[in-house]
Parts: C-alpha cells; sequence; structure tokens
C-alpha cells in the first residue's frame, strides 16, 4: 500500500473495493491502530485521545469465546469494553441470531461474523470498520448483516469484493488496485468501475 489520501466524515458511509492483495485489509488494520503505517500519518479529529476506545474493526479473526452463547459473548464484550449492555436479545434479532443461547462453537462462519456485527451494534463505534462482511453468507445472513451496518451510528467504512451487496450501503466508493487507490466516485457507480478494470485486466 503506498501513496493512499483519504478523508471520511463523520457518518459517512464508504466502500472499499478491488481485488484479492489490493491492500484492503492492510488499510482497515492501518485505520484501526493495528498495523502501524511505514511511512505518512493517520489522525482521527473529534475522536477521544485513545481512538482505539471509539473504533470498532470486524475483520478475518473476529474473537468470539467457542465455549460462551452469542448472549453470554455480548454480556462479556460489554464487560470488557466497560459498556452498558444493550437489550442482548434485540441485538442479535437484528442481526438474525434469535437463538442466543446456543454455544458459538456450533455457529457456521456467517453465524460469527454476524455476531462481531452484533458486538459492533452493541459498543456504538464512531468509525466502524468491515472487512468483508458479506463472506460465506447465506442469503438471509445477507440481509441481517445490511440490516446490522445501516443501524451503525457513526462513520462505516466496508472493504468487499460483493459490491453488489455493500455498494447499497454506502454513498461513495474507492477502488484500490497494486495497493493504490485508482478510482473515487459514487457508491452505485462501483460495480461499473469494477467492470472496467476487470476488462482493462482482461478477465472478462
Amino acid at each position: 500500500m503506498a501513496r493512499v489520501d483519504l478523508e471520511v466524515a463523520a457518518h459517512e458511509r464508504l466502500l472499499i473495493i478491488g481485488p484479492n492483495g489490493c491492500g484492503k485489509t492492510t488499510l482497515l488494520n492501518v485505520l484501526s491502530t493495528l498495523l502501524r503505517p511505514s511511512a505518512g500519518s493517520v489522525s482521527y479529529p473529534g475522536l477521544a485521545k485513545n481512538p482505539r476506545k471509539d473504533i470498532g474493526l470486524m475483520g478475518h479473526d473476529i474473537g468470539i469465546y467457542e465455549d460462551l452463547s452469542a448472549a453470554d459473548n455480548l454480556r462479556v464484550f460489554a464487560r470488557m469494553s466497560d459498556i452498558d449492555p444493550a437489550p442482548i436479545r434485540a441485538l442479535l434479532a437484528t442481526v438474525g441470531l434469535e437463538a442466543g443461547d446456543q454455544a458459538v462453537a456450533k455457529y457456521s462462519a456467517g453465524m460469527r461474523r454476524r455476531l462481531a456485527l452484533a458486538a459492533l451494534l452493541q459498543a456504538q463505534p464512531a468509525l466502524a470498520l468491515l472487512d468483508e462482511p458479506f463472506a460465506q453468507m447465506d442469503p438471509g445472513g445477507i440481509a441481517g448483516v445490511s440490516k446490522a451496518i445501516k443501524a451503525l451510528p457513526g462513520a462505516v467504512i466496508i472493504a468487499s469484493h460483493q459490491v453488489q451487496h455493500a455498494a447499497p450501503l454506502a454513498t461513495r466508493a474507492i477502488l484500490m488496485d497494486c495497493g493504490q487507490i485508482r478510482w473515487t466516485g459514487r457508491a452505485d457507480q462501483a460495480e461499473a468501475a469494477w467492470r472496467a478494470l476487470h476488462h482493462e485486466r482482461g478477465e472478462l
């Protein structure tokens, strides 16, 4: 990733698209403060002195407790983050996990991602970073995730190659390739930009 210049407004919904290995995950890890940039800087105007408290990341490593139920996971997350627990059943229903008493070890990969989104909704971050939120989802899971993303309160950045599901949730989009921003525009134009990149690469 090199020479990426990006500004995101409060409450903005930004979509990042691009092929695998283009730098989407690296960019989210930098924005989340998990990865220090080798050059340049990241600033968070309006966030707390410790930005990590105001940033929520749903990455590939979801970090849930396998032996606990979904409801108990949310209770643990609330205690660890020192936040008041939101109504657990309502949170789980929002992401389509009404059966919250089952051990998470029995969950599919898609159900685990929905639980991670429920945890983000509980935390109410000022900035939510979502890495491939629709991965391994069936149609019901996609609907639940979309509903949860719409309910997130602050700025949201979605990195996804599933443009057809992610674009309706965003207002602006950027296309990354080889670690650089190749295109920026309205989210409803993202699919056309994605197809143009594939055509340029001779993949269509």
